[in-house]
């Protein structure tokens, strides 16, 4: 599946565990409640790690681990729901984290300016047919006003 990563279309690597799966090499991510449960195996991991976010984690479940983090995907149930707008700003600006921070599931390529504006970096798409105009989007507005 192809995503946008700072402004290029890339090829995803990484690979989501659902938390019944066995941990697998390479590019993972798993849920934040997976990661509370199984912290000490996944940050001795042979690959990279990614942790993945619903409006109902808080970024605290986290913050301590963020230099053994490589991805955090924020997993929008519905376009409507705004407090993962809010974990990116927290993340990079209150935390500092330099990783990738990537929108998935239900958000619309409307909102790619705005996520970008808050930190996230990297987009997945449902369609792919949806990849031009959320590239398009990121560009929608040269003038900020804040």
């Amino acid at each position: 599946m192809q995503l946008i990563k700072d402004k290029q279309v890339i090829e995803n690597k990484w690979h989501f565990l659902p938390d019944d799966t066995n941990l697998e090499t390479g590019a993972i991510t798993v849920s934040a409640n997976r990661w509370q449960k199984d912290r000490e195996q996944l940050l001795k991991h042979t690959g990279t790690v990614g942790v993945r976010l619903s409006p109902s984690n808080s970024v605290d479940e986290i913050v301590n681990d963020l230099n053994g983090i490589g991805l955090i995907e924020l997993d929008f149930p519905d376009f409507a729901d705004g407090r993962l707008f809010t974990f990116a700003w927290l993340l990079r600006n209150r935390y500092n984290y330099q990783g990738e921070i990537r929108a998935t599931g239900h958000f619309m390529s409307g909102q790619v300016f705005y996520l970008s504006r808050v930190g996230v970096n990297a987009f997945a798409l449902e369609k792919d047919e949806d990849v031009n105009a959320s590239l398009e989007a990121l560009n929608d507005f040269s003038v900020k006003y804040q």
